[in-house]
């Protein structure tokens, strides 16, 4: 078979879970991430016969998709700021509206000379990571409460030859952090279960709900109880930045001016408010 034959075999089959320019990118994705080729070798290479194994690799990974399971993965591999991140599914994968967080963390503190961080809730890594490859005389503790998702980060620290400090640590039992912090960032879980229908199956099937969902009731927990370790631990004129609910942003800005911080938030490239940045109102 040739790539363009299989170009239709897959908007055939998985019509019925993506739209038509998000198969056509999914597809690139298994060419370039499993078969090793180049984007130039995916444009180019439609006409020509594939082998036999080139084949297998195109058809187990169609089977997959067609069970909802997310590309990345099949694959192994999220791209994610310039980066490679290796995941699982005992992470999330990295999005795109989560670079926009870590270009705004790169951009604001770029001429700092050193600075302390820690990426709360970390999952692969992907928010910690890229801020130490671009600041890399930073520190950096990577904490998560998943052992998994902690080894899955550590993993990418020594691929992306960043090191870091790790921690395995529910937040939520702490009631402190370990050191003073100039920077505390964290994307905590903060989908509420009422937001459910407006999930993808494929990530409501196979992404971990730990990292994912939140009671209805107090969808802010996570949020109320970083912001409260931030009272104690972040150094003068630090900073903390979250990504949070594009439907909780007034929630919020009340919740950081309740417990003593000055906020902003900021949209996304697609409108939706999804980045918040708070210091510490000082008295």
């Amino acid at each position: 078979m040739t790539l363009n034959q299989f170009k239709t075999l897959y908007q055939e089959q998985l019509a019925p879970l993506y739209p038509e320019n998000e198969i056509h990118s999914i597809l690139q994705i298994v060419c370039e991430d499993l078969l090793n080729w180049s984007r130039s070798d995916f444009l180019i290479n439609d006409r020509e016969e594939m082998s036999h194994l080139q084949e297998e690799i195109l058809h187990k990974s169609l089977r997959e998709l067609c069970t909802s399971k997310p590309v990345q993965y099949i694959t192994g591999k999220a791209h994610f700021y310039g980066h490679e991140f290796v995941v699982n599914p005992f992470t999330l994968i990295p999005r795109q509206e989560t670079e926009e967080l870590v270009h705004m963390i790169i951009e604001n503190h770029k001429k700092d000379t050193y600075l302390n961080l820690i990426d709360i809730g970390t999952g692969t890594g992907c928010i910690g990571l890229s801020l130490k490859a671009a600041m890399p005389s930073c520190s950096m503790t990577l904490m998560d409460v998943s052992s998994e998702a902690l080894e899955t980060a550590q993993a990418n620290a020594a691929r992306l030859k960043t090191p870091v400090k790790s921690l395995q640590q529910d937040v939520l039992s702490l009631d402190k952090l370990p050191e003073q912090y100039d920077v505390i960032v964290s994307n905590p879980p903060y989908v509420r279960n009422l937001e459910k229908q407006e999930i993808h199956d494929n990530v409501l099937e196979n992404e971990p709900h730990l990292a994912l969902f939140v009671e209805d009731h107090d969808a802010l927990i996570f949020y109320r109880k970083i912001l409260e370790l931030a009272q104690k631990s972040l150094k003068k004129d630090g900073v903390l930045y979250f990504e949070i609910n594009q439907y909780l942003p007034e929630e919020m800005k009340s919740l950081a001016t309740e417990l003593g911080f000055e906020s902003q938030v900021y949209k996304d490239l697609n409108g939706n408010y999804r980045m918040m940045k708070a210091q510490k109102i000082e008295l």
